[in-house]
């Protein structure tokens, strides 16, 4: 029987202990809870899918990179190779540009000769044997890259020229009577021109803005004889000359560059013999063609200063003026003069000098380097003493104090001072003669190179390297951060003679484990370091072209 004190299946609405009764939820609220729960079902199904979707891009993006696109391989060199030419002529022509975009540099050299391969001859090319040949080595194996004849006889050839072509012709030289502008990826010929009637143009080639409005920058070209010195504007797309040629109102000029004031302002610079001074730019094109000045910058107080001194701005006045030198590559950059009695340095920007040092036997071409590490280029100058000795002296870039020094042994046809930076704001720095004390244990007129590592200025590493006569010969990076080495174009002593012509490379750090660590200067007795450890700071360097 049912009883009232405890709800049955039969009274569901009673509670079993107080008797109250309870209303059953209405159906709304059924419904809505069902939903809330419906979509908390579905968005976890969501996450799970697309955790799931992630998970799959994430796998094949890492199967891609492993499989499927390949690594960069860094293109493997050899430490040294030698390219010999029999029966042929050089020039001190040697330019580093990455031609097979493999980001290691390969080398550009002319030659004189009949032939420099079976397939490259004079003949074949249809030109009168010797010919010219202009040809890219490859960096990293000494192998030919191209190859391109020309009409003898070479007169001068200049690369890096920034032209921003669409065609990317790096190179123009002279030979014969034309001009020819040459693509340095695969040597072929961008365009030819003869020469400008009357002009016998000489290095180095100005790169100018866009003059004709082909929106391809142009070039100058500047040439002096005994009487004149004269300018032409030629287009870097088509060769063909712009305007008129100028005549720049001089007598004859032994160099000239193109520089650039701290204000964008650029300046034609000449050298003659009353010392160094400018011509603005603008001021030669508008006397070339109306309106070809709009392509160069004005700066008005240089404008007065060149009205009131005949179209001239005076740099630096000295009758004994024998050189001229960019410290940097950066049109702006400082210049240093070597007179009969100094050599100055000019601030690129003020054209001011910052200082002298007291000299009057520099007879060779400085280098530049980081002997410290206040970041100001230092420079190498070698000073003759008398006929068989020079003193190498590292000049301090900031306020010209001696840093260094050493005596060397000239030697027959070496090379001048070279350098190469490293990661830690330092350069290694190259030599070539001999140390006196080495003397006695080498053949008369021999030469050897020496490097200098300035944490070590105590010490050289001497290095033996049996040479012909030597054209040219520089220390460069070929490539970024880790391949320096040391590029040697050698050939018969006299001029058009036909002889044997070898181009040889060999890494940096191949000559450290055969060289020789020797003390120099005041400090030989106080060099505590080991040989060893000398020479592993060497091969520890990492190279940078900073």
């Amino acid at each position: 029987m049912e009883t009232t004190d405890s709800p049955t299946e039969g009274d569901p609405l009673k509670s079993g202990e107080d008797g109250v009764e309870t209303a059953a939820p209405p159906a709304t609220e059924l419904k809505r809870g069902c939903k809330e729960v419906l979509g908390l079902s579905k968005l976890t199904h969501w996450r799970t899918a697309i955790f799931f979707l992630s998970l799959f891009l994430c796998l094949t993006v890492v199967f891609a990179f492993s499989f499927i696109i390949p690594c960069p391989v860094r293109p493997q060199y050899l430490a040294s190779w030698n390219r010999t030419f029999i029966d042929a002529e050089t020039y001190d022509v040697l330019v580093f540009e990455d031609t097979s975009k493999d980001k290691v540099k390969d080398v550009l050299l002319v030659v004189k000769s009949a032939e420099v391969s079976l397939n490259n001859t004079c003949g074949n090319a249809g030109l009168p044997s010797p010919c010219v040949f202009m040809m890219a080595v490859d960096g990293t194996d000494g192998e030919t890259l191209w190859v391109r004849p020309l009409d003898p006889d070479f007169h001068w050839a200049q690369c890096g020229l920034d032209t921003k072509t669409r065609e990317e012709w790096d190179c123009l030289l002279f030979h014969s009577d034309r001009l020819s502008a040459l693509d340095k990826s695969k040597g072929e010929v961008r365009w030819q021109q003869p020469q400008p009637p009357g002009l016998q143009s000489s290095l180095p080639v100005l790169s100018v803005p866009d003059l004709d409005g082909d929106k391809v920058s142009d070039v100058a070209l500047v040439a002096s004889d005994s009487t004149k010195t004269q300018l032409v504007f030629i287009s870097g797309k088509t060769g063909v000359q712009i305007g008129s040629t100028v005549a720049l109102n001089t007598t004859e000029t032994s160099a000239h560059l193109l520089h650039k004031s701290g204000e964008g302002t650029e300046y034609l610079l000449l050298q003659n013999d009353t010392g160094l001074y400018g011509l603005a730019l603008w001021r030669i094109a508008k006397e070339a063609k109306e309106g070809l000045e709009a392509g160069f910058k004005e700066k008005k107080q240089m404008k007065r200063e060149a009205a009131a001194a005949s179209g001239s701005v005076p740099v630096y006045e000295s009758d004994l003026l024998r050189r001229v030198v960019r410290t940097d590559t950066a049109p702006s950059s400082n210049l240093m003069l070597v007179t009969g009695s100094d050599v100055v340095l000019i601030d690129g920007k003020t054209l001011q000098p910052l200082w002298k040092f007291n000299t009057t036997s520099v007879f060779r071409e400085p280098g530049f380097g980081h002997f410290n590490k206040d970041g100001v280029l230092d420079i190498a100058l070698e000073e003759d003493m008398d006929d068989s000795t020079k003193r190498v002296v590292i000049l301090d870039g900031k306020s010209g104090d001696v840093l260094w020094e050493v005596e060397l042994l000239s030697g027959a046809n070496s090379p001048g001072p070279t350098s190469v930076h490293t990661t830690n704001s330092i350069s290694i720095f190259v030599f070539w003669g001999l140390l006196p004390t080495q003397a006695n244990s080498s053949a008369p007129g021999e030469r050897r190179s020496y490097m200098l590592y300035p944490l070590y200025s105590n010490v050289l590493l001497e290095s033996e390297k049996m040479t012909d006569h030597i054209v040219a010969f520089k220390a460069t990076l070929m490539e970024r951060g880790r391949h320096a080495a040391f590029i040697l174009l050698s050939g018969p002593e006299a001029k058009d003679t036909e002889g044997t012509v070898v181009l040889s490379k060999w890494k940096l750090k191949s000559d450290v484990p055969g060289s020789k660590v020797l003390p120099v200067g005041r400090s030989e007795a106080a060099n505590t370091d080991d040989d060893d450890d000398i020479k592993q700071a060497f091969n520890r360097l990492r190279f940078s072209d900073n």
